[in-house]
Protein backbone atom coordinates (compact mmCIF):
# COMPACT_ATOMS: atom_id res chain seq x y z
CA UNK A 1 0.00 0.00 0.00
CA UNK A 2 1.69 3.00 -0.98
CA UNK A 3 1.16 6.43 1.27
CA UNK A 4 -1.39 8.08 -1.11
CA UNK A 5 -3.81 5.33 -0.05
CA UNK A 6 -3.26 6.23 3.18
CA UNK A 7 -5.12 9.48 2.85
CA UNK A 8 -6.97 8.97 -0.30
CA UNK A 9 -9.78 6.10 -1.87
CA UNK A 10 -11.64 6.09 -5.35
CA UNK A 11 -14.93 3.99 -5.45
CA UNK A 12 -17.04 3.74 -8.25
CA UNK A 13 -20.70 3.86 -7.03
CA UNK A 14 -24.53 4.23 -8.87
CA UNK A 15 -23.86 7.80 -7.83
CA UNK A 16 -20.56 7.57 -9.92
CA UNK A 17 -16.76 8.01 -8.58
CA UNK A 18 -16.60 8.60 -5.07
CA UNK A 19 -13.20 10.01 -3.93
CA UNK A 20 -12.66 9.68 0.02
CA UNK A 21 -10.30 11.57 1.82
CA UNK A 22 -8.42 11.23 4.90
CA UNK A 23 -10.01 13.23 7.90
CA UNK A 24 -7.24 13.03 10.80
CA UNK A 25 -4.32 14.25 8.33
CA UNK A 26 -3.40 18.38 8.12
CA UNK A 27 -5.20 19.80 5.51
CA UNK A 28 -1.86 20.95 3.54
CA UNK A 29 -0.94 17.13 3.74
CA UNK A 30 -4.32 16.17 2.11
CA UNK A 31 -3.75 18.92 -0.73
CA UNK A 32 -0.61 17.66 -1.82
CA UNK A 33 -1.31 13.99 -1.83
CA UNK A 34 -4.87 14.93 -3.85
CA UNK A 35 -2.94 16.77 -6.51
CA UNK A 36 -0.38 13.57 -6.47
CA UNK A 37 -3.15 11.14 -7.23
CA UNK A 38 -5.16 13.17 -9.66
CA UNK A 39 -2.24 14.12 -11.41
CA UNK A 40 -1.18 10.72 -12.00
CA UNK A 41 -4.54 9.29 -13.58
CA UNK A 42 -5.16 7.97 -16.71
CA UNK A 43 -8.90 9.07 -17.06
CA UNK A 44 -8.72 11.61 -20.40
CA UNK A 45 -12.49 12.05 -20.74
CA UNK A 46 -14.03 14.78 -18.37
CA UNK A 47 -15.66 12.52 -16.01
CA UNK A 48 -17.40 14.04 -12.47
CA UNK A 49 -16.48 13.13 -9.04
CA UNK A 50 -17.76 13.24 -5.65
CA UNK A 51 -15.70 14.71 -2.99
CA UNK A 52 -16.30 13.18 0.58
CA UNK A 53 -14.48 14.52 3.16
CA UNK A 54 -15.95 12.16 5.77
CA UNK A 55 -15.32 13.61 9.87
CA UNK A 56 -13.24 16.70 8.45
CA UNK A 57 -15.01 20.02 8.88
CA UNK A 58 -13.98 21.97 5.60
CA UNK A 59 -14.87 25.83 5.34
CA UNK A 60 -15.45 28.18 2.21
CA UNK A 61 -12.10 28.27 1.30
CA UNK A 62 -10.79 24.82 1.75
CA UNK A 63 -13.73 23.66 0.07
CA UNK A 64 -12.32 26.05 -3.08
CA UNK A 65 -9.04 25.20 -2.86
CA UNK A 66 -9.62 20.97 -3.08
CA UNK A 67 -11.68 21.71 -6.12
CA UNK A 68 -9.18 23.92 -8.31
CA UNK A 69 -5.90 21.17 -6.79
CA UNK A 70 -8.79 18.40 -8.76
CA UNK A 71 -9.51 20.05 -11.60
CA UNK A 72 -6.24 22.27 -12.45
CA UNK A 73 -4.65 18.89 -12.01
CA UNK A 74 -6.61 16.40 -14.32
CA UNK A 75 -9.56 15.86 -16.30
CA UNK A 76 -12.31 14.98 -13.63
CA UNK A 77 -14.62 17.58 -12.25
CA UNK A 78 -15.76 18.07 -9.03
CA UNK A 79 -19.81 17.32 -8.76
CA UNK A 80 -19.77 18.12 -5.04
CA UNK A 81 -18.01 18.21 -1.89
CA UNK A 82 -19.37 16.74 0.90
CA UNK A 83 -18.29 16.36 5.13
CA UNK A 84 -20.60 14.72 8.11
CA UNK A 85 -19.48 17.77 9.91
CA UNK A 86 -21.94 20.97 10.34
CA UNK A 87 -21.06 24.01 11.78
CA UNK A 88 -23.17 25.29 14.67
CA UNK A 89 -25.32 27.77 12.10
CA UNK A 90 -25.72 25.14 9.52
CA UNK A 91 -26.84 22.46 12.33
CA UNK A 92 -29.61 24.86 13.24
CA UNK A 93 -30.65 25.57 9.93
CA UNK A 94 -30.97 21.90 9.47
CA UNK A 95 -32.77 21.23 12.57
CA UNK A 96 -35.17 24.48 11.90
CA UNK A 97 -35.70 23.12 8.06
CA UNK A 98 -36.68 19.51 9.36
CA UNK A 99 -39.10 19.82 12.28
CA UNK A 100 -42.45 20.31 12.46
CA UNK A 101 -43.94 23.48 13.61
CA UNK A 102 -47.33 23.16 15.42
CA UNK A 103 -49.34 26.20 15.80
CA UNK A 104 -52.50 25.64 17.84
CA UNK A 105 -54.72 28.44 16.58
CA UNK A 106 -57.23 29.44 13.44
CA UNK A 107 -55.31 31.91 10.81
CA UNK A 108 -57.83 34.81 10.29
CA UNK A 109 -58.89 37.22 7.51
CA UNK A 110 -55.57 39.23 6.34
CA UNK A 111 -53.18 37.09 8.73
CA UNK A 112 -50.09 35.75 6.84
CA UNK A 113 -47.96 33.28 8.40
CA UNK A 114 -44.36 32.03 7.68
CA UNK A 115 -42.69 29.11 8.34
CA UNK A 116 -39.56 27.59 8.36
CA UNK A 117 -39.87 23.52 7.25
CA UNK A 118 -42.78 21.62 7.50
CA UNK A 119 -46.10 23.58 9.48
CA UNK A 120 -49.20 21.85 11.31
CA UNK A 121 -51.66 23.59 11.96
CA UNK A 122 -54.33 22.81 14.40
CA UNK A 123 -57.30 24.65 13.53
CA UNK A 124 -58.46 26.35 10.01
CA UNK A 125 -57.08 28.18 7.64
CA UNK A 126 -60.06 30.81 6.86
CA UNK A 127 -60.88 32.50 3.38
CA UNK A 128 -58.31 35.74 3.17
CA UNK A 129 -55.62 33.95 5.16
CA UNK A 130 -52.04 32.44 3.91
CA UNK A 131 -49.89 30.30 5.49
CA UNK A 132 -46.53 29.60 4.00
CA UNK A 133 -44.02 26.75 4.68
CA UNK A 134 -41.02 25.78 2.96
CA UNK A 135 -41.90 22.08 3.90
CA UNK A 136 -45.20 20.73 3.79
CA UNK A 137 -48.31 22.07 5.30
CA UNK A 138 -50.44 19.64 7.41
CA UNK A 139 -53.93 21.27 8.19
CA UNK A 140 -56.19 19.81 11.18
CA UNK A 141 -59.18 21.88 10.37
CA UNK A 142 -60.90 23.62 7.26
CA UNK A 143 -58.25 24.77 4.56
CA UNK A 144 -60.44 28.14 2.87
CA UNK A 145 -57.80 30.00 2.50
CA UNK A 146 -54.10 30.31 0.70
CA UNK A 147 -51.49 27.73 1.53
CA UNK A 148 -48.18 27.78 0.00
CA UNK A 149 -45.88 24.91 0.42
CA UNK A 150 -42.60 23.65 -0.50
CA UNK A 151 -42.16 28.52 -0.37
CA UNK A 152 -38.77 28.26 -2.02
CA UNK A 153 -38.42 25.28 -4.55
CA UNK A 154 -39.70 22.38 -2.99
CA UNK A 155 -41.96 20.38 -5.51
CA UNK A 156 -42.05 17.39 -3.82
CA UNK A 157 -43.88 19.00 -0.92
CA UNK A 158 -47.31 18.36 -0.12
CA UNK A 159 -50.47 20.28 0.99
CA UNK A 160 -52.66 18.19 4.06
CA UNK A 161 -56.21 18.78 5.13
CA UNK A 162 -59.03 17.69 6.94
CA UNK A 163 -61.18 19.59 4.90
CA UNK A 164 -59.83 20.68 1.19
CA UNK A 165 -61.95 24.15 0.18
CA UNK A 166 -59.08 26.75 -0.42
CA UNK A 167 -58.96 29.80 -2.24
CA UNK A 168 -55.88 29.31 -3.63
CA UNK A 169 -53.06 25.97 -3.30
CA UNK A 170 -49.15 26.99 -3.65
CA UNK A 171 -46.65 24.22 -4.01
CA UNK A 172 -43.10 25.63 -5.28
CA UNK A 173 -43.78 27.78 -8.27
CA UNK A 174 -47.32 26.40 -9.55
CA UNK A 175 -50.45 27.53 -8.71
CA UNK A 176 -53.67 25.75 -8.25
CA UNK A 177 -56.71 28.54 -7.90
CA UNK A 178 -60.50 28.05 -6.70
CA UNK A 179 -62.66 28.02 -9.52
CA UNK A 180 -64.95 30.87 -10.12
CA UNK A 181 -68.26 29.24 -9.43
CA UNK A 182 -69.20 28.31 -5.52
CA UNK A 183 -68.37 24.76 -4.95
CA UNK A 184 -68.73 22.04 -2.32
CA UNK A 185 -64.99 21.33 -0.39
CA UNK A 186 -64.03 17.66 -0.14
CA UNK A 187 -62.68 16.06 3.14
CA UNK A 188 -58.95 14.15 4.22
CA UNK A 189 -57.63 15.32 0.67
CA UNK A 190 -54.20 16.52 -0.41
CA UNK A 191 -52.48 18.36 -2.57
CA UNK A 192 -49.33 17.55 -4.69
CA UNK A 193 -47.42 18.30 -7.86
CA UNK A 194 -47.81 15.60 -10.40
CA UNK A 195 -44.21 15.09 -11.66
CA UNK A 196 -45.59 13.95 -15.15
CA UNK A 197 -48.39 16.40 -15.76
CA UNK A 198 -46.29 19.24 -13.63
CA UNK A 199 -49.92 20.59 -12.24
CA UNK A 200 -51.22 20.48 -9.10
CA UNK A 201 -53.68 17.61 -8.66
CA UNK A 202 -55.99 16.52 -5.63
CA UNK A 203 -55.79 12.85 -4.31
CA UNK A 204 -57.66 11.32 -1.06
CA UNK A 205 -55.65 10.87 1.81
CA UNK A 206 -55.15 7.08 1.75
CA UNK A 207 -52.98 7.78 -1.41
CA UNK A 208 -50.66 10.03 0.70
CA UNK A 209 -48.00 6.71 1.31
CA UNK A 210 -48.16 5.59 -2.24
CA UNK A 211 -47.24 8.68 -4.29
CA UNK A 212 -44.91 10.15 -1.58
CA UNK A 213 -43.59 7.36 0.03
CA UNK A 214 -40.52 9.13 1.48
CA UNK A 215 -42.42 11.32 3.24
CA UNK A 216 -41.38 10.73 6.68
CA UNK A 217 -44.50 9.89 9.28
CA UNK A 218 -45.04 13.15 11.84
CA UNK A 219 -43.99 11.37 14.94
CA UNK A 220 -40.79 10.23 13.77
CA UNK A 221 -40.22 13.57 12.43
CA UNK A 222 -40.26 15.33 16.07
CA UNK A 223 -43.54 16.87 16.69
Amino acid sequence: MTETNLYLTMKGTNEGIIVYLDDQCSFITLLNELGSQVKSDTIENTTEVIINCQNRYLQDWQREEIRQVVEEQSSLKVKSIESNVLSHEEALTWFDQSTIKPFVKTVRSGQVLHVEGDALILGDINPGATVNATGNIFVLGQLKGIAHAGYAEGTEHVVVASYMNPNQIRIANKISRAPDYEMQGSSREFAYINQETGQIELEQIHNLQKIRPNLTDIVERGL
